[in-house]
């Protein structure tokens, strides 16, 4: 490999599955290729749904063997999970799942003494019933959290294990309701006021830090040579994303793909205005000072529980199928958490159009239509609402992540915002890793320098918009009971 190329290790780990990628960085090029792919399967217990963090720590130390010679390592996953570790730094068991139910009715107790409207004016961060703030009011009381000496999410447990130094990495900490966007430092007045112990996290690292060294354990068992760094990264997997969005300027409008949509913008500071709240925003933090200012939707989870409804049909062939059918004869409501739990996601869809009046699907391609439809709406209204509440315009719609790959659904989501779509990098989360982990290494520059190169080296695919927008605007209306 020539001196001016390096390779990094991105472990990239999504609800669904688990892989280490390897980027090799170069001042012109940009390659990144699969190592090994692990499935990320939840255990549901006697006590709830959990993360099989083990099987996933044995998955990345596979990936780590498979990889071969690195430069560097740097770990991004989903957020607001965490695990506990006593005063040895032993796991407390297995970390509960986000769609463990163990959180219902306790957004309620939290707003009792911290009104919602406090609460985002102090954090910034939208409603969700699994942020981290609320599964640690859900957890106080049990024996777990009380025998727990820190908490670390799980891209920072994982590094943890690697390298044996701790750290709450700041993308993924401002998931957690705990952090104030305007400081990006912790939000102690919020903390105390609901009784949150603070001290159970370990210190705050920015993309770009240090993690350590990888352990002579790991080195042995993965049969690397050190020392092999750990680098932080933005280990939010979205913040990692953004990170690759390749963008030309600020004009732009965002959508990772994947799971879940997340539609927004890149801003220079938080919007912490009570329509924010009202709408459903949050202000994540990214790179450089950023602010990911976006909407969760629930995204192709809704198309993946279908699919495993209808015993896995090859997608190709129902997304041709769904093409075939008339756009908008029924939408739903992508953002309600009427679709978070797994199973039955077919009758669930199927009801969700009988109870608004609208024609039901009847097949596995008009349900299909139904959901992309669904999301190119919920994408449109995210963008429309992004720009008006943050005062800030947008000329393009940049798609990243897996969604990349269904073209119907890229090309729905142009005709439905009335914007150019530029769609890539599948790979962005991973992407957005590597170059964060050359930039410490000083193999690339600043955040736009990292971009450049994205759209030098990237595949990407444009989509032009079709027609007007007056039909996307009546759905909207209908969905929205007028």
């Amino acid at each position: 490999m020539s001196a001016d190329v390096q390779s990094y290790a991105a472990v990239d780990l999504g609800a669904s599955s688990g892989r280490v990628m390897v980027g090799r960085v170069g001042p012109d090029s940009l390659e990144l290729t699969e190592a090994h792919r692990f499935v990320n399967r939840p255990v549901r217990m006697p006590e709830g749904l959990r993360w099989d963090i083990l099987a996933l720590y044995g998955g990345v130390l596979d990936g780590l063997r498979a990889a071969g010679r690195v430069d560097s390592v740097g770990i991004d996953s989903w957020a607001v999970d965490y695990g506990l570790l006593d005063a040895d730094g032993a796991l407390l068991g297995n970390p509960v799942h986000y769609r463990d139910p163990r959180t219902e009715g306790v957004p309620e107790k939290v707003w009792a003494t911290l009104p919602a409207e406090q609460l985002y004016a102090a954090t910034g961060l939208q409603y969700a019933p699994f942020n981290t703030l609320y599964q640690l009011v859900a957890a106080r009381g049990s024996a777990q959290l009380a025998a727990a000496e820190r908490l670390l999410l799980i891209p920072d447990l994982l590094a943890y294990w690697l390298t044996g130094e701790q750290g709450t990495e700041l993308t993924n900490a401002s998931t957690t309701q705990l952090i104030d966007p305007r400081t990006r430092d912790w939000s102690y007045d919020v903390a105390s006021r609901l009784g949150i112990d603070l001290s159970l996290f370990a210190p705050l690292r920015q993309p770009g830090d240090s993690a350590g060294l990888l352990r002579p354990e790991v080195l042995e068992e993965t049969g690397l040579r050190g020392p092999v760094p750990v680098t932080t990264v933005g280990s939010h997997d979205t913040a990692s994303a953004v990170a690759a969005v390749p963008a030309d300027g600020e004009r732009f409008a965002y959508i990772c793909t994947g799971t879940w949509s997340l539609a927004g913008l890149e801003l220079a500071a938080p919007v912490l205005s009570e329509a924010s709240r009202a709408a459903n925003f949050t202000n994540e933090l990214g790179l450089d000072g950023t602010v990911r200012y976006l909407r969760n939707i629930m995204g192709l989870w809704l198309l993946q529980e279908c699919v495993r409804a209808w015993g896995q049909p090859e997608l190709g062939g129902l997304l041709s199928a769904a093409a075939e059918v008339p756009a908008l004869r029924s939408v739903v409501d992508a953002g309600d958490a009427a679709f978070l739990a797994p199973g039955r996601m077919p009758e669930r869809i199927a009801e969700a159009c009988r109870a608004s009046g609208q024609p039901v699907p009847a097949t596995p391609a008009e349900t299909t239509r139904c959901i992309l439809d669904s999301l190119a709406l919920a994408h449109r209204k995210a963008v429309e609402d992004a720009q008006r509440l943050a005062d800030h315009p947008v000329d393009v719609v940049h798609i990243v992540g897996g969604g990349t790959r269904n073209a119907l659904l890229c090309q729905l989501t142009a005709d439905a915002c009335g914007l150019p779509v530029v769609a890539g990098p599948t790979e962005a989360a991973a992407l957005g890793n590597v170059l964060v982990q050359a930039r410490a290494h000083g193999l690339v520059g600043d955040l736009p320098g990292m971009r450049r190169l994205l759209t030098r080296t990237q595949q990407l695919t444009r989509y032009e918009p079709r027609g007007d927008t007056a039909r996307w605007t009546e759905a909207q209306t209908r969905l929205a009971g007028g």
